[in-house]
């Protein structure tokens, strides 16, 4: 029981990430677009805890958990370095 809400929690909060990039990519102004990667921020940072979760409860072993993590800890830092990018360009113009 446990593990199913566990594994809907990180599909919730994985799936979330790609729904608000995909969303920024039509932002309409700079502030709408680091807003959208924002929330994808928030939500990869969720999933690294349901990822952390399971596999301290055991629900998944090390190689599972390490190549999951691993990815998400890549988008982690492509989300954070884009943020990062755009208010640098927005303050530049200003």
């Amino acid at each position: 029981m446990h593990e199913t809400i566990m594994a809907n929690q990180i599909y919730r909060s994985g799936t979330s990430i790609g729904a608000n990039v995909a969303e920024s990519i039509n932002a309409q102004t700079n502030a709408d677009f680091i807003t959208k990667l924002s929330i994808a921020l928030k939500e990869a940072n969720e999933t690294s805890f349901w990822l952390n979760t399971i596999y301290n409860s055991k629900l998944i072993d090390e190689r599972g958990f390490m190549s999951l993590n691993s990815d998400n800890e890549e988008i982690i830092k492509i989300l954070v370095s884009s943020i990062k990018t755009i208010r640098k360009r927005t303050q530049d113009n200003e």
